[in-house]
């Protein structure tokens, strides 16, 4: 069986070997062998987990959320639906994010449009949008 030091694994899996030994404290990847010396060795299904992880933070999944898929994957009676649920839940605080983002676009693009570049700094419309209270609710979106 190939093993791999705790840097070939971060390496082959585009992490940390920080955020390795994190993911193995957070219980997302198992503890791995260790030499007579103490140092880690990681076997490529470790190195497939890492991976997994890292594209379930790409698609906007928490590690708690990854843990439960983590969890969902191991047990063999679950279904495919289980997991259909969960993206669907992804998906819908995604879509949440973009109407955000296109909201505040959209506040930007108009303080933008309204500024005359020869104004002095006390009536420039940016700032003046930047102080009312609707600006600062979208600023306060929490992911």
């Amino acid at each position: 069986m190939q093993m791999f030091s705790i840097g070939q694994a971060a390496r082959l899996a585009g992490i940390g070997a920080e955020t390795i030994r994190f993911y193995e404290k957070e219980g997302l990847l198992d503890a791995p062998m260790r030499t007579e010396s103490g140092y880690r060795k990681y076997t490529k299904q470790s190195i497939s987990r890492l991976h997994f992880i890292r594209q379930a933070k790409y698609l906007g999944f928490t590690l708690k959320e990854i843990k439960e898929l983590l969890l969902l994957l191991a047990e063999s009676r679950d279904t495919c639906k289980d997991v259909q649920q969960r993206a669907k839940l992804k998906l819908a605080e995604v879509e949440q994010k973009i109407a955000h983002l296109q909201a505040l676009r959209l506040e930007i693009v108009n303080a933008v449009a309204l500024c005359n570049q020869e104004n002095n700094i006390d009536t420039c419309p940016i700032l003046d949008i930047l102080e009312h209270e609707h600006i600062q609710d979208l600023l306060s979106f929490k992911d």
